[in-house]
């Protein structure tokens, strides 16, 4: 054994003699400390800031990068935003503003790429919330009417009430010989009375209601022909003596004729006999 550690010694004494590299022993090797850059790391060193969090649709968003000076083929995008471009603003800042898109209420992820100045990849993500503005409901627009049936000549109440900004309100029915136009308290309320036209037949029409112009209801009317008055009948009077009718070949005694007399006189002699 010590005679190989001798030769080993001999050896190496040898080598460095002649100034040849030295080999490194198995035994011997220790791990060096290492210096290389993981290309691949550089997300942290990238910001993405929005300057809301949450808008509706066609609203406008500024969007804020930070990344290291440099950087190249920075790009910001998301289902949510509309065409987003950045320019530089210096110190490692690009700037840019896009405008929300036209898409359901939700989240959306709005992310960052680009390329950092040693290679290595940029990424940034943030979140933007689109909530699209809920029109108000239409103005309920409602008809009613003092009553649901009359005749010739009757007075009827309307009412309608709609949005207070209409512009005009009216009714037509042939039940009411056409158009009726109705006057507006400034409110929404609109009234005005109806006469049950002279000429209407008895039965069933349409009270169509307008507001602003557009037609919003149909209700039924009922008529009965003839104005509600008693009924035109003459009494019946007796006759007067000189009005009688006498009968061919007998006089107006007031009596009955001899022919009729004498039959009768004749069915009651046989009844007794």
């Amino acid at each position: 054994m010590r005679k190989a550690v001798t030769l080993a010694a001999v050896a190496l004494t040898s080598t460095l003699a002649l100034g040849a590299a030295a080999p490194v022993f198995a035994a011997d090797a220790s791990p060096s400390p290492s210096s290389s850059h993981n290309a691949s790391s550089s997300d942290s060193s990238a910001s993405l800031r929005l300057s809301v969090a949450s808008g509706k649709p066609g609203a406008e968003v500024k969007v804020t990068v930070k990344a290291p000076q440099g950087s190249t083929a920075l790009s910001v995008s998301s289902k949510a935003l509309e065409d987003v471009r950045l320019s530089p603003a210096g110190d490692g800042t690009w700037t840019g503003t896009a405008k929300i898109a036209k898409v359901a209420d939700g989240n959306y992820g709005v992310s960052l790429t680009g390329t950092a100045p040693d290679g290595g990849k940029l990424q940034a993500t943030a979140q933007l919330t689109v909530r699209a503005e809920t029109p108000p409901p239409a103005p309920t627009s409602s008809l009613k009417l003092s009553a649901d049936s009359g005749r010739p000549g009757d007075k009827v109440g309307v009412t309608i009430r709609t949005a207070a900004d209409a512009k005009n309100a009216y009714v037509t029915s042939d039940a009411f010989g056409g158009r009726v136009d109705l006057k507006s308290d400034g409110h929404g309320t609109w009234t005005g009375t109806a006469v049950v036209a002279k000429g209407v037949k008895t039965g069933y029409y349409g009270v169509h209601a307008f507001a602003g112009g557009k037609e919003f209801d149909t209700v039924k009317f009922s008529t009965e022909a003839g104005g509600g008055g008693k009924p035109d009948v003459k009494p019946v009077t007796p006759l007067k003596p000189s009005e009688h009718k006498t009968p061919k070949g007998s006089v107006n005694t007031g009596q009955a004729p001899a022919d009729t007399a004498a039959a009768a006189g004749t069915a009651e002699a046989t009844t007794h006999a």
